[in-house]
């Protein structure tokens, strides 16, 4: 089958391209990127395995003429190129706008004119704003920030698929871990660089706010089994832990017993959000989280130079 992977070039768009080269059912990955965030890591550090499967196509989610001709013969779609930057998600509202949302749009559009069977649309669950309670997909999105609005209107335009193709939306919780191409504003993966290199932490607010998370190879799991194993058109939460913002220093602490940590704007209590696990969904795709947070967190520090 032939696969198309917008934003194939970014964090999660890595770890799934490698992946999606292995499955010997796939004949053709197609990577789809503008290559925006100036990383290309995927291109370097010699072949990856079965690298002759694996196409590069720059172009942009706004440029409709070039994604239908993209898509022509193509079987799945994964939509990953997003807007994305972490803690400013109420920053630049026009790029989140035209990125995320109409960008999402054009890419509907083009699908709608196209015989591609299963779209996977990796959305967030900044969708749901917050909540002290744990929520889950059964709750109605009310996005607090730029970036969850945009993301919630991307749902919108890609549920309009359902009746066409096998749609699934993805509510994935902060992302984190190593991966060639990573992000280094994610709040784990940012805290580990801080803490390995500088001993020192900066955290906003009080620290006492919760988020979700899931790991890059849990993540990348859940997406490269896609192909092959059957899931309802519907939306999903692919989350794996909720965690303080302390929860995360206290850890990095123990490993690190010279770490110190500074308060930005203390008295400030910030957006907060549970979100529940869903089982259901994690073990149908193999998901598993068979190791402790402090396991994760050495094997990605044991990925630093020194």
């Amino acid at each position: 089958m032939k696969i198309v992977v917008t934003g194939g070039a970014g964090y999660i768009g890595t770890e799934l391209v490698y992946a999606l080269a292995q499955n010997a059912e796939v004949k053709e990955v197609i990577v789809y990127d503008n290559l925006s965030r100036a990383n290309h890591n995927l291109f370097i550090n010699g072949k990856m395995p079965n690298y002759e499967k694996v196409k590069f196509v720059k172009g942009e989610l706004l440029d409709s003429r070039q994604l239908k001709k993209v898509l022509e013969g193509v079987e799945i779609v994964y939509h990953l190129a997003a807007k994305v930057t972490t803690p400013f998600a109420n920053t630049d509202p026009h790029f989140y706008e035209q990125v995320n949302h109409w960008g999402t749009a054009e890419l509907v559009y083009a699908l709608e004119s196209s015989d591609v069977q299963k779209l996977i649309y990796t959305s967030s669950t900044s969708v749901y704003g917050s909540s002290k309670k744990a929520v889950d997909e059964s709750v109605s999105p009310n996005p607090k920030t730029f970036y969850g609005i945009s993301k919630m209107r991307g749902e919108e335009h890609v549920s309009r698929l359902g009746d066409k193709m096998n749609t699934i939306i993805l509510r994935c919780g902060n992302v984190y871990g190593y991966s060639k191409s990573m992000r280094f504003d994610a709040v784990i993966n940012k805290f580990a660089f801080e803490a390995n290199f500088n001993k020192k932490i900066t955290i906003h607010g009080d620290g006492r706010q919760y988020r979700s998370f899931v790991h890059i190879d849990q993540i990348k799991a859940a997406l490269s089994r896609l192909v092959t194993t059957e899931v309802n058109t519907g939306v999903y939460n692919l989350v794996t832990r909720d965690l303080l913002v302390l929860d995360i220093v206290d850890e990095l602490k123990q490993q690190i017993p010279e770490l110190e940590f500074i308060f930005v704007n203390q008295h400030l209590k910030l957006r907060e959000l549970k979100v529940k696990v869903n089982n259901e969904f994690n073990d149908k795709l193999g998901i598993t989280t068979d190791k402790s947070f402090a396991q994760e967190l050495v094997e990605f520090r044991n990925h630093f130079s020194f």
